[in-house]
């Protein structure tokens, strides 16, 4: 069966920051936080103080993942020009998305300069208290919905239809979980899709909580959820993961298999199960048909993150900062 990974990152070095600090690489994969939280960030052989594109192939190759789609995050912190040399150099392996602080004062600047330069069609924002912008900013939570800083950053993407934007909010104890705010998003920017990660933090426990988020979601053909580490989330968990059954069960039953995009979360995930189980445990279990399977593990993230217009506008892109260092 053909996969894409919906969700996952690469590291050309770790430049993490949030709540806890700066985020240094240790070696061996293990990396520190400045409040003293020691973590096990990349997999055993598959980096020392990286997790390079061509790591992360590797392991693709191996578990038969033919594309991937490569999000930002401040656990590794932007590795935005990183994915931009990645996807060009291999251009039929990646997309991706980029990220800015929309509280930056070159915010716009940014922006501008990642989508009508280097082409990207797609945006990723982890907004989470747990490790992203709420993180720093829980004195002064925002609405994406309501924002002033946001909305002039959505307003500006609403010129390219078809452009993806991606959002990690975190889990439902968090201020900055806020699964309300994507009806109006989807209504207000009906060109943009929406992809929400980590099925909106799920917990098996609390089943309700979860079809409440879904259900708000129901009309709006443009939000689609990943399923990227909620066995990380609804923890502890072994193969074939009990718990993201449960979950899982539940966002087919609300959304369908046409809103899900199946993904991984690497490298840190993997860290707790290996690739292997986290690509093919959908498979293992007896919840999707055959056709619903083929539309999570691949066709929903081409049709999302893959648009040929998307894919086009990035492999012609050509950044004049850095066209003569040969880097691609």
């Amino acid at each position: 069966m053909k996969k894409i990974d919906g969700h996952a990152h690469i590291l050309q070095e770790v430049a993490g920051f949030n709540a806890k600090g700066r985020h240094t690489a240790l070696g061996n994969g293990y990396s520190i936080w400045d409040d003293g939280d020691l973590l096990k960030l990349i997999p055993d052989g598959y980096g020392d103080k990286d997790f390079t594109a061509e790591s992360f192939m590797k392991l693709m190759d191996e578990n038969g993942v033919e594309k991937a789609v490569i999000l930002q995050g401040h656990l590794n912190g932007y590795q935005n020009y990183y994915t931009y040399l990645s996807i060009k150099r291999y251009p039929e392996r990646f997309i991706g998305a980029f990220s800015v602080d929309p509280y930056a004062d070159n915010a716009m600047k940014i922006v501008e300069r990642y989508v009508e330069v280097l082409g990207f069609r797609a945006i990723k924002f982890e907004i989470s208290q747990g490790g992203g912008i709420h993180g720093y900013r829980s004195n002064a939570p925002f609405r994406l919905d309501t924002d002033p800083y946001v909305s002039r950053i959505l307003n500006y993407l609403s010129d390219y239809p078809g452009f993806v934007v991606t959002v990690d909010y975190g889990n439902y104890d968090q201020i900055s979980h806020q699964p309300q705010a994507f009806p109006n998003l989807a209504k207000a920017y009906p060109e943009l899709d929406f992809v929400i990660c980590h099925l909106s933090f799920p917990h098996a426990a609390t089943p309700n909580r979860l079809r409440n988020d879904l259900r708000m979601w129901q009309d709006y053909d443009n939000i689609y959820t990943d399923i990227s580490a909620i066995q990380d989330i609804d923890s502890p968990e072994s193969f074939p993961f009990p718990n993201s059954q449960k979950n899982i069960q539940i966002a087919k039953e609300v959304l369908g298999a046409k809103r899900l995009i199946w993904g991984t979360d690497l490298p840190w995930s993997s860290t707790f199960n290996t690739y292997e189980e986290l690509a093919t445990w959908l498979e293992a279990v007896d919840i999707f048909s055959q056709e619903e399977l083929e539309d999570i593990f691949y066709n929903n993230a081409q049709k999302v993150y893959f648009k040929p217009e998307n894919v086009e506008a990035i492999r012609n892109a050509e950044d004049p900062v850095t066209k003569d260092l040969n880097l691609y």
